[in-house]
């Protein structure tokens, strides 16, 4: 397989750990090791305890039984584990697609929801969000595009990058064509949980279809990206099947440590959640008055749920350089739209992490000098 390089990535891999300060990251605040074994009494003498042989590769067995509470028609059985929800994608895509394959993918996204396809020469949609619809979809477009060689629809709800959530409504429609045409729906609901208003809240696309399949992880709304946990939940065994067998290709099993950890959080994720939806509410506050602040600038389309947005910049700025020359000058790190392979014209901000109102002073002298020249 020749595959493109992940633009997100290779740019994290140059600025993340020298940037001073991330504020284009999507995932929430993060604990250490000693702030989750306190969650739960005597949890540290046990953890000390775990066994660094080989693991299950379906995933440690409580671990799958916490999982399965997130969901109401999937059992443990039907919980599969990963290293992260990339390896997921990676092996849904290298699985259950074949040369020719025709998908339709949500856009804009996470690179490897349609990268991945590309290199195993299937045939990809895009299936646009429209940015004056408040990044809403045309789900017309979804049914005018749909092929004989369709095989899957993929979504990532709440989006990544632009804060998109489906309505009730829309969800319902989309899994009723998904259905009708009897297509594999692939639903990366990795930043789930995170909704600012509770009626958003979707019911998970492999409760409501057997032929979906519905990505977590640890890393987003959970804010423990370190772990390297993620999951699939899908009613379909013979889908199931096929994850298995191509994981003894890639990882073969999860590291014990963070499978221990992730059961800890997991057991305790309503305080951690709401510690999370409390950080990301109020710095959304922020970003309002921001943004309103600096209107004559930025275009800003307030997120209905997750950690992150996605600005427009006015009066023609290239958010490529916009990005770098912040980056370099102030130690602010956002994503430029061009990692998106959306253009120029949009950058991504994070806003999960407590350090927000300090980051925004940085960002707003930034601006400042940029309006002294």
């Amino acid at each position: 397989m020749k595959i493109n390089p992940f633009k997100l990535e290779r740019f994290f891999a140059k600025y993340e750990f020298k940037a001073q300060f991330m504020l284009g990251s999507s995932d929430c605040e993060s604990l250490s090791i000693k702030e989750i074994l306190e969650l739960e009494p005597d949890s540290e003498q046990n953890f000390l305890k775990t066994y660094l042989g080989y693991t299950e590769s379906e995933g440690l067995p409580l671990l799958r039984e916490e999982i399965a509470k997130l969901y109401q028609k999937v059992d443990s059985p039907h919980i599969f584990c990963f290293a992260g929800a990339q390896e997921a994608i990676f092996n849904f895509m290298n699985t259950l697609l074949n040369p020719g394959d025709h998908i339709i993918v949500q856009f804009p996204a996470y690179q490897s929801l349609y990268e991945v396809a590309y290199a195993n020469n299937c045939e990809v949609t895009k299936w646009p969000m429209i940015e004056d619809n408040n990044w809403e979809l045309d789900l017309d477009f979804l049914e005018t595009n749909i092929k004989t060689n369709t095989k899957a629809i993929i979504v990532n709800t709440p989006n990544n990058p632009t804060g998109a959530h489906f309505s009730q409504e829309h969800w319902k429609k989309l899994i009723e064509i998904a259905r009708s045409h009897n297509l594999i729906l692939f639903s990366d609901e990795v930043y789930r949980f995170l909704e600012l208003d509770p009626n958003d809240h979707l019911t998970p696309a492999c409760d409501l279809y057997e032929n979906a399949i519905s990505l977590g992880v640890m890393s987003k709304s959970f804010g423990l990206a370190g772990l390297r946990i993620g999951w699939i939940a899908t009613q379909n065994d013979d889908l199931l099947r096929y994850f298995k067998e191509f994981k003894d290709f890639t990882t073969i099993c999860n590291s014990a440590p963070s499978e221990i950890l992730a059961l800890i959080a997991l057991r305790n994720k309503e305080k951690l959640l709401k510690r999370n939806l409390s950080i990301v509410r109020s710095n959304l506050q922020l970003l309002d008055e921001f943004f309103l602040k600096n209107k004559n600038m930025f275009q800003w389309i307030r997120p209905k749920a997750g950690s992150i947005g996605f600005v427009r910049l006015k009066n023609n700025v290239n958010s490529e350089d916009f990005c770098i020359d912040i980056v370099e000058h102030t130690g602010v790190l956002l994503v430029p739209s061009t990692l998106f392979n959306f253009g120029p014209s949009h950058f991504r901000i994070g806003f999960g992490r407590k350090n927000l109102p300090v980051v925004l002073k940085h960002f707003e002298q930034f601006l400042e000098k940029k309006k002294e020249k």
